[in-house]
């Protein structure tokens, strides 16, 4: 039986629990705006900033425990001077949208503090001993809400990450929308579709998207026509020099690209590949085969050899086997595998750059590159041509997404 002394010392109020962990958030959000400071070179807001993680920290270490009002009084005091700071450094610059989600970080905790620690139940909790019936209608109270306060931190903190992602994309877009090439400007101030008319009505950014298609998707399918077989092949079988061929996927892993540059323009200079698809997608292919090899090598690992065997005794050779079974439960694997080749040839620039002069073999990035030059500066028609060129990739994932979902669903034995 559970004693009522202990019963009593088990509960804490949600509010409580729920500050001891997300204060420490506060603490390493507060430090890291403080790097905003340092390069602003403004002194008496970093002096601020510092006394403000100090006292989210001493915040932290003052919460109140059962049956202490002097320590939730302190508490109390501390967060109303935690929200002086943050109004204080707020005053103190310029208020924009910016400004006001960092110091957003010092007024909302100290503000949540001073609302949950003044509140009903933190009062009678640290001010008398409650009755065995306070406490489990304290303790049932924690179960109802305590997961309403975690989904709720949960979200405000995946949205603080969805905004930081999409500063850039949005600032992007201003620029791609703004009349002129300029960087500068408030965000929304004007707006025009001349960067995008001319980048669409262009007969370039339509030749390096073909040409980038060709390459991305050639790259792709001649990767996943050598990089499947060979992955199976490292995984099911054991033969000579198999451990050498699989480190030395590695090894060539760890030299920066770079390094082969002149070399491989040697080799396609001999070839004759220069100024050709073929060129670049043997390329690509030679980069990004390691690591494709070693990712589906292993997922098939984790493919039960016992399916494999059941195929064979219903009468399935090898060749069936493969295709028949094992392939299907990798299709998870082989879609990342694809979206990799993919993505590699159509964000690469150096090699794209070098073994292609001519501007009617440019792909996207190679031709992006070519609207930044030292005599004018075309940042309108770069940014809508950037936006323009992520298109796709967004797309792909976004159906790679679905598909990827599907394949694992599909994976499994039956009983």
């Amino acid at each position: 039986m559970i004693n009522e002394k202990s019963m009593k010392s088990w509960y804490v109020p949600i509010e409580i629990i729920t500050l001891r962990r997300w204060l420490i958030v506060a603490v390493i959000a507060n430090i890291l705006l403080l790097t905003i400071d340092v390069l602003r070179d403004d002194f008496n807001n970093l002096i601020l900033g510092v006394f403000g993680c100090v006292l989210l920290a001493s915040l932290r270490v003052s919460l109140p425990e059962v049956q202490q009002k002097s320590r939730r009084n302190i508490s109390l005091q501390i967060s109303g001077i935690i929200v002086g700071i943050g109004f204080l450094r707020l005053i103190s610059l310029q208020p924009n949208i910016f400004n006001i989600w960092a110091q957003s970080w010092l007024i909302v905790p100290g503000l949540i503090s001073l609302y949950w620690i003044s509140s009903k139940p933190i009062s009678v909790w640290t001010s008398r001993e409650l009755s065995i019936s306070a406490v489990e209608y304290g303790l049932k109270r924690n179960s109802e809400i305590g997961g309403l306060y975690s989904r709720i931190a949960s979200h405000v903190t995946l949205i603080h990450f969805v905004i930081l992602t999409l500063i850039p994309l949005i600032w992007i877009f201003d620029i791609a929308v703004s009349p002129g090439n300029a960087l500068g400007g408030k965000i929304g101030d004007s707006f025009t579709g001349e960067h995008f008319s001319k980048i669409l009505t262009g007969d370039s950014f339509w030749t390096w998207m073909t040409n980038s298609l060709i390459v991305s998707i050639g790259t792709c399918l001649l990767g996943l026509t050598i990089a499947i077989p060979a992955g199976y092949a490292f995984s099911r079988y054991k033969f000579t020099g198999r451990d050498f061929s699989m480190f030395s996927f590695l090894l060539v892993q760890m030299f920066p690209g770079i390094i082969i540059l002149v070399p491989y323009f040697l080799v396609m200079k001999t070839l004759g590949l220069l100024n050709s698809h073929l060129g670049l997608i043997l390329a690509y292919c030679v980069t990004a085969l390691p690591l494709c090899v070693w990712m589906l090598k292993g997922f098939f690992d984790t493919v039960p050899r016992e399916l494999e065997e059941a195929a064979a005794l219903d009468g399935c050779n090898q060749f069936q086997v493969f295709t028949k079974v094992v392939l299907p439960l990798s299709l998870p694997a082989v879609a990342v595998t694809a979206l990799f080749s993919f993505l590699a040839a159509w964000n690469e620039f150096l090699l794209a750059l070098t073994f292609n002069t001519s501007n009617d073999m440019y792909t996207l990035p190679v031709g992006l590159a070519s609207l930044i030059s030292s005599t004018g500066q075309a940042w309108g028609d770069f940014a809508a041509a950037s936006l323009l060129v992520s298109l796709p990739v967004a797309l792909l994932f976004l159906f790679f997404q679905k598909f990827l979902i599907e394949g694992l669903s599909l994976g499994g034995v039956k009983g």
